[in-house]
């Protein structure tokens, strides 16, 4: 009776697009409601893509590998007395270098009008400023020293024939390969820019004279991981402070427990829930904090998300997210953290595992590390590192006076974006967080 569009589906606010992984069914297959259609991946997840009908797979619109920006139809499903088309079958975009739309597009435009005049119009619009690129595209550029005459000649994929990150890196593994035939650029009267080309761009790295080297592809989760870490830097002005905590009395109380709630709750108590209740308390103090930009808006958030960093068997990292890390209490934070750490190691976090984060911490001290300056997990605003928690001599003010001792002691720092966090309102927020961690109390029970 009708076709259903399948879309990519939206996988957390910061994400934009997701790669396909694999297609599950092929054109003429049948589907039934909620089967999964493909796999697709992001940054942050692999995820399967379910049918919203049942029916028939009418038309594939992109290839495996493909990267779709969210929102964008993917697939078409033909419902009960819906006839398929002959052409239902994605073309092979890898033999000719054009998406399968652009060449609907193009065929069409052959028989509708003079493909002289179609592709002077796209040149034109391509060389008279208005052409979108992203700013991910923009810094790809400006690294690989491509001037915008260069970059307006590179063939898009994406929406409205926008260049996408895979497009350009396409072009640049490419380039300098192939000649081209110059574009003849029809007569357009604008004025005229000149765009500055930095001086301080270094020369592509060359591999070893020697060749006593090894060239290791990025995998696509490191090639996001990336270009998030590098986004970050660009656009947030981070800033890091440090508190040293004694943490003695969390220590003892760990240890004093531990076999206990092992036996009651079969699995190991560890510091991380322990931080993230410390955390919690500190941003219903210091709100502003939990909050991320909007252009010239600060968008306070009222649930408090608290994402913790975790290190995958790939060497990649990952970000579950404990939702509404106030309302649980510390048996609460162990398990929640216990069953995301898990399924993390396990390949198995689904979609909403990672979302909607609003903090973030990461434990350095796992690795033996004393501390570290963090890189601010995008849109958050800020994200707190723990380091490893050692014995040191230490003074102690006390009723006889001060004396020295031996007590557990550990760095904090906290990274923060300081176009909304200044030094008082982030220092304060992390001295909060220490104290609370030092104030713990060692006669609770679980």
């Amino acid at each position: 009776m009708a076709q259903v569009e399948l879309v990519m589906p939206k996988m957390g606010e910061s994400i934009m697009e997701a790669t396909i992984i694999k297609w599950l069914k092929n054109v003429g297959d049948t589907v039934e409601m909620e089967e999964t259609i493909l796999e697709i991946a992001t940054d942050k997840v692999d995820s399967e893509v379910p049918s919203p009908v049942g029916g028939t797979v009418a038309k594939i619109l992109f290839n495996e590998d493909d990267t779709v920006a969210v929102g964008q139809v993917i697939a078409l499903i033909a419902t009960e007395g819906e006839e398929l088309m002959p052409e239902a079958a994605i073309p092979d975009t890898k033999a000719n270098g054009q998406h399968s739309d652009e060449a609907e597009v193009a065929t069409v435009a052959e028989v509708l009008a003079n493909s002289l005049t179609a592709e002077v119009a796209k040149i034109t619009r391509s060389n008279v400023g208005d052409r979108f690129y992203s700013p991910l595209v923009r810094n790809i550029a400006q690294k690989e020293n491509i001037a915008m005459e260069e970059l307006d000649q590179i063939s898009g994929t994406g929406l409205d024939d926008r260049v996408t990150k895979k497009d350009i890196l396409n072009y640049i593994k490419t380039r300098g390969k192939q000649k081209t035939t110059p574009i003849v650029k029809p007569e357009v009267i604008t004025p005229s820019i000149t765009i500055p080309t930095p001086s301080h761009i270094p020369a592509p790295i060359s591999p070893s004279v020697s060749g006593n080297v090894e060239i290791i592809e990025m995998d696509r989760m490191r090639r996001l991981i990336a270009d998030h870490m590098v986004m970050s830097k660009r656009v947030s002005p981070h800033v890091t402070s440090f508190v040293e905590v004694d943490v003695t009395e969390m220590v003892n109380w760990r240890n004093k427990v531990k076999g206990a709630y092992k036996e009651k709750h079969k699995e190991n108590i560890t510091y991380t829930p322990i931080f993230i209740q410390a955390v919690a308390k500190a941003i219903k103090d210091f709100p502003l904090v939990n909050v991320s930009v909007d252009g010239q808006k600060i968008i306070v958030k009222k649930d408090i998300n608290i994402g913790m960093a975790a290190a995958l068997p790939s060497g990649n990292l990952i970000v579950p997210v404990i939702k509404n890390a106030d309302y649980l209490n510390l048996v609460g934070l162990s398990k929640k953290v216990n069953d995301l750490a898990v399924r993390a190691r396990d390949n198995k976090l689904k979609p909403t595992d990672t979302q909607n984060g609003t903090f973030t911490v990461t434990n350095l001290g796992t690795f033996g590390n004393i501390m570290g300056i963090p890189i601010i997990n995008q849109p958050q605003v800020a994200i707190l590192a723990m380091g490893s928690i050692k014995k040191k001599p230490a003074v102690l003010e006390t009723e006889f006076g001060d004396v020295i001792a031996i007590r557990q002691m550990m760095f904090l720092s906290l990274s923060y974006d300081h176009r909304v966090v200044d030094g008082m309102l982030g220092g304060s927020f992390l001295r909060r967080i220490g104290d609370y961690l030092e104030g713990f109390d060692d006669t609770q029970t679980i």
